[in-house]
Parts: structure tokens; C-alpha cells; sequence
């Protein structure tokens, strides 16, 4: 075999440049289509501002229960990670993190990977769930250190998947840009699987004194039409708050701490709990 072309029969080596300008084509197009697709077809807004939001984590009666924070930073020039962590002052906890790439001139964000783990009340983790967009796989780990067992799934061309960055994807709503979203998430419960997911916001009270300048985007899972509406009475409401006027718009959201766990609320630490409680 010599450098630089290939053998046919006895023939003589023909060199790439003797091809039909179709062949190249085809040939460099089969060499890019087994990684031009394992990427993420979201395309997220480049924040307005980096840095940490102070937070607090509240049960569902309001009750302060931890700490929690939101931070946006830069990696490098090109990379952006979003961490999210929330959970109970010395019991259960969740830490979420998404990285991302600048693309179209920094106009945009698209996903690399986002990774969430967890441990219960007890301090035991339960596991890591792992979405690598680049590499096109998802996997779920669970078990110790002794007993460790993983599950993979191999993600769609130009997936859809986001479970981290909610604060970000949903911005086309809060804007007024699009009137739903649809996407999905990976869940690890019952095995390794991605869901379809359903957003909108929710229409605002017209009988209020005092109407909100905050908006609520719901998001629920959508398993059909007929199970989508019993599962509507089973499934905990899942939700994010947004201040359209401020930079960083997200403030609160409502979200079990991890599979199983228990319903928190994330409440930005400027805003006073008491606000969400008379609007839940």
C-alpha cells in the first residue's frame, strides 16, 4: 500500500486527485457523517451576565431548608459551564452542571455535556447521569463503589436532550419568540431512557389587583394525549421563574431533588419567598 492512494486489482496506485469529483465528495461526506451528527441541535442564548446568584432552598410548605446558588462562567474563550446546587443543609443534595460552546459568533450556545449527581439524606450518592453530546452517548451510574452498575443509551443525531440548562433553553418563551418548546431529558429511573417534554408559559391570572411581571414556564412530560392527562394528577408540577427586566432573568424553580426525593423550590436569594407561596 503506498501513501496516499489506493490499490484496484494489480493496478497501478491511483491517487486521490485521479478521482471522479464526485467520489471525493462522497468519500470526505462518509468520512464527516460519523461525527457531523453527534451534536446537539439546541441552540441556547449567550448570557447577558456571568457570575454567582445566591439562592435558597425551600420545601414545599416554604420552609428554608439549604443553601443553593446558580453560577455562569467562563472556561475559556470558547467555553461556557453552567452549575446548579441545591438541597438540604447536611442531608440531600443535587449538583448539576452543564458546558457549552460560544458558536455563531458568540451569538449562541450549543451543548457539550451536562452531568448531574446526587446524594440522599443519608449522605450515600446514588449515582452520576452523564449526557455526552460530542461523543453522542448518555449513561446512567448508580451503585457504590463496590457496585457500581452503568447504563448507556446512544443519543439521537443532532439530539434535543437538556436536563441542566433550563434557565437558558426556555428564554425563547420568556421573550415571546415561541409559544411552546418541546425537547426531551434523560431519566434513570426504571433504566436509562430519554422523555419527551412539553413547555409553555402559563397564562396569568386576569382577575388579580396585582398582577405579576414574572413569568412561569410549566413543563411536563408527554407520554400522549390520554396518558399525558392522568399522569398530569400523578406527576409533581414542574416549573421556572423568570423576571423578563432583569439580565440573568431566572429566579426560582420547582423540581424534585432527584429521582424519588423530595419537591424542593429554588428561590433566588432577592426575592422573597413569601412571593411564590401566594401565587402557588
Amino acid at each position: 500500500m503506498q501513501a496516499g492512494g489506493c490499490y484496484i486489482g494489480s493496478m497501478r496506485p491511483l491517487r486521490i486527485e485521479e478521482l471522479p469529483r464526485w467520489s471525493v465528495v462522497l468519500v470526505i461526506g462518509m468520512l464527516l457523517a460519523g461525527t457531523a451528527a453527534a451534536e446537539s441541535a439546541l441552540r441556547l442564548p449567550y448570557p447577558d451576565k456571568f457570575g454567582l446568584v445566591s439562592a435558597s432552598t425551600y420545601d414545599t410548605d416554604f420552609n428554608r431548608v439549604g443553601d443553593a446558588h446558580l453560577v455562569i462562567e467562563h472556561l475559556d474563550e470558547q467555553r461556557v459551564r453552567l452549575v446548579v446546587e441545591s438541597g438540604f443543609d447536611g442531608g440531600a443534595r443535587t449538583v448539576a452542571t452543564a458546558e457549552l460552546e460560544s458558536i455563531e459568533d458568540g451569538h449562541y450556545l450549543r451543548l457539550l455535556k451536562q452531568e448531574s449527581r446526587s446524594i440522599d439524606a443519608e449522605g450515600i450518592a446514588l449515582g452520576v447521569l452523564t449526557i455526552d453530546h460530542q461523543n453522542g452517548v448518555a449513561s446512567c451510574e448508580s451503585g457504590g463503589s463496590g457496585d457500581t452498575k452503568i447504563q448507556r443509551l446512544t443519543l439521537p443525531d443532532h439530539d434535543r436532550v437538556a436536563n441542566v440548562p433550563l434557565n437558558l433553553l426556555f428564554q425563547s418563551l420568556v421573550d415571546g419568540s415561541a409559544d411552546t418548546l418541546k425537547f426531551q431529558v434523560l431519566l434513570c429511573r426504571f433504566g436509562a431512557r430519554l422523555v419527551d417534554i412539553d413547555a409553555h408559559v402559563v397564562p396569568k391570572s386576569s382577575d388579580s389587583a396585582h398582577p405579576s411581571p414574572f413569568i412561569e414556564v410549566e413543563y411536563q412530560p408527554n407520554f400522549g394525549r390520554f396518558v399525558s392527562l392522568v399522569a398530569q394528577n400523578l406527576m409533581p408540577r414542574l416549573s421556572v421563574w423568570f423576571d423578563p427586566r432583569a439580565s440573568n432573568s431566572w429566579i426560582a424553580h420547582r423540581v424534585p431533588l432527584y429521582s424519588k426525593g423530595p419537591e424542593v423550590l429554588v428561590i433566588r436569594d432577592a426575592i422573597a419567598a413569601s412571593w411564590l407561596a401566594n401565587r402557588n
